[in-house]
């Protein structure tokens, strides 16, 4: 691990369809163009044609979900607030994600939704082949199962309608540090806050309307170092922290980051150690400010999990889950939760070597999660 670099990074520049940009909605991505100085790298530009293309052929029909839904949406009441599963990247939270959306009480969002959340109401029969069509089967990074239909965070709809989302910062990697203001929102106006507020409670009844008033168990590791806003949104949120042991986490999140970031950009991707630097920074943010905020949640309303714990008895770490927020109907789903995790049994913990200097720079940035979180240097 300690030689990275990015994988393949010149045969995916003409890799079109893999970008969640062509989701956007066109006074998102003009803005976003503005606020990078309309800087697209020549090399991207097949991508960036096809993104502009698909925006274009979306258009129409966003127009047309506003008109017909916009006020339905708006007067909708999301009676049982969300569940938040939070955790950084690499973390296990889609594992747990899809094991969890096997209660049939609960609703989130699918990757056609999170890609195309302008168009999911009223135009998925046309829209939906064409996310189908463009994932691969298996994500590059660990083979896990992809679908259109399977649950997926909701960052990526934030990102389509605003310029508050962490993946902004692959896909325009010269303002990256810009776009991790963001997850965080510090350092940022007032304004900003309310705008990313008022958008992520319009995305949030959107999808409940759809799911006709479920309550939503939402994936996204940005909320992480939000929890205090959501809070504020919603009083009685109950949150899943799933944590991971960080020499793991680090070698993972390299391996995604150095997979992925040449298939969203559409700018020269950035040295990786500049990359890596960015990521270790953020690191720290995040679970700095989550440990200071989440003694704000109500009682009851936090179950800590670690991902070695949910890898090896993950049955037992659901029912962990339910008993801790009082969610009740564990056994009510059991079957189904059984079921899938039969197809996942080829789940395992991956084993990384690490030289002892890139062991000694991670403890030496991070080590206070390794205290806070139960984990041995």
């Amino acid at each position: 691990m300690d030689k990275i670099s990015y994988e393949k990074i010149k045969e995916k520049t003409l890799v079109v369809t893999k970008t969640p940009i062509p989701g956007y909605n066109l006074v998102n991505i003009l803005q976003l163009l503005a606020q990078n100085k309309f800087m697209v790298s020549p090399r991207y530009f097949p991508r960036f044609l096809y993104t502009q293309i698909l925006i274009g052929l979306m258009t129409p029909y966003r127009i047309k979900e506003r008109i017909k839904f916009d006020k339905k949406i708006k007067s909708t009441e999301i009676k049982h607030d969300p569940i938040f599963l939070i955790g950084h990247w690499r973390s296990g939270t889609t594992y747990l994600h899809n094991v969890l959306a096997k209660d049939k009480n609960l609703a989130y969002f699918t990757t056609f939704q999170a890609y195309l959340p302008g168009v999911f109401l009223s135009s998925e029969k046309r829209w939906k082949p064409i996310v189908a069509s463009s994932i691969p089967k298996k994500r590059p990074m660990d083979d896990v199962d992809m679908n259109a239909d399977f649950p997926q965070e909701d960052q990526y709809a934030i990102g389509a309608f605003s310029k508050y989302s962490y993946y902004h910062g692959w896909c325009f990697p010269k303002n990256m540090e810009l776009y991790n203001k963001y997850v965080l929102m510090e350092d940022v106006t007032q304004k900003d806050i309310d705008n990313w507020k008022e958008i992520y409670l319009y995305l949030l009844k959107k999808i409940t309307l759809y799911n006709n008033g479920k309550r939503l168990i939402l994936k996204n590791q940005d909320n992480t170092g939000k929890v205090k806003l959501l809070l504020e949104i919603f009083p009685d949120a109950k949150f899943i922290l799933i944590k991971r042991n960080p020499y793991d986490l680090y070698c993972s999140m390299m391996k995604f980051m150095s997979i992925v970031i040449p298939l969203y950009c559409i700018q020269k991707p950035p040295k990786i150690d500049d990359v890596e630097e960015s990521m270790i920074n953020l690191y720290i943010r995040i679970f700095k400010k989550y440990i200071q905020e989440r003694n704000l949640i109500p009682k009851g309303n936090l179950v800590e999990i670690k991902y070695e714990d949910f890898i090896k008895e993950p049955l037992k770490q659901i029912k962990e889950i339910y008993d801790s927020l009082n969610l009740n109907n564990f056994y009510e789903h059991k079957k189904d939760f059984e079921n899938y995790l039969l197809t996942q049994k080829g789940i395992k913990l991956s084993n990384y070597n690490l030289s002892e200097e890139i062991r000694k720079k991670i403890y030496d940035r991070w080590g206070f999660t390794f205290k806070e979180f139960g984990y041995e240097k």
